[in-house]
């Protein structure tokens, strides 16, 4: 998980899992770039190349292979190739110009689906959100970009939720829920797994007026340990 930079507008000061805004240049990258996974619909395809890209850029972790071996990208190519990084989340280079020069083929195949949420009407700012679970490359370093965010760690689903419940972390709703359904499973395999075995319900959280009082509710079908929240609390 990645720390966000207490100085962006949403989610301040967060813990969050690296990801961003889907831009022109990840639609743009060519199918040869691509190796492809027939688990995901075609209209995910420029989410799943945007969270390889915000990845990339935001922790280090590079989701690709090395076209001409075919292998995933070594932990020295990938620490190599930091300097692109910047780059990247500034615009100057588009994510197909990266590959191409690089020769890289992104690895779509290596993500599993696991949640899509769209934020409630009620909210000043609301996101369009898909989520993903990859392997991390063995060896490569994970290595926060500084800018929008400020620390990283890698931290087990349930001991993330300890530290919010302590009041040592501040985790907004949507990332607690889905902490809390990875915590279901005890390994990386079983979660990638489980994922691969179930459908992907959107949840797009409503309010309710209830007698213990406002809160906030996200479907049943969805799978998620909970199905309401305290309004007061979820929309810390």
């Amino acid at each position: 998980m990645v720390k966000r930079h207490h100085q962006i507008d949403f989610a301040s000061g967060a813990l969050v899992f690296p990801g961003g805004k889907v831009t022109k240049g990840d639609s743009a990258v060519p199918a040869s770039r691509i190796r492809s996974n027939p688990q995901l619909p075609q209209e995910l395809n420029s989410f799943a190349l945007g969270a390889i890209r915000e990845c990339f850029e935001e922790c280090g972790i590079l989701l690709a292979y090395d076209a001409i071996s075919g292998e995933m990208v070594s932990a020295d190519r990938a620490t190599d190739l930091t300097p692109f990084r910047p780059l990247l989340d500034t615009g100057q280079l588009s994510l197909a110009q990266f590959v191409e020069e690089q020769d890289l083929i992104l690895a779509v195949d290596q993500l599993v689906h696991f949640a899509h949420w769209i934020g409630p009407k009620m909210a000043p700012k609301r996101f369009d959100t898909h989520f993903f679970l990859a392997r991390a490359p063995e060896r490569q370093l994970a290595v926060h970009d500084g800018r929008e965010a400020v620390d990283s760690f890698w931290i087990e689903p349930a001991k993330a939720m300890e530290e919010q419940k302590k009041g040592r972390a501040t985790i907004i709703f949507p990332t607690r829920c889905n902490l809390d359904k990875l915590a279901q499973s005890a390994t990386t395999e079983e979660a990638m797994a489980r994922a691969a075995a179930s459908d992907v319900v959107t949840v797009e959280p409503w309010v309710e007026e209830r007698e213990e009082g406002t809160v906030l509710c996200i479907p049943p079908e969805a799978d998620y340990p909970i199905t309401a929240e305290a309004i007061a609390t979820a929309m810390r």
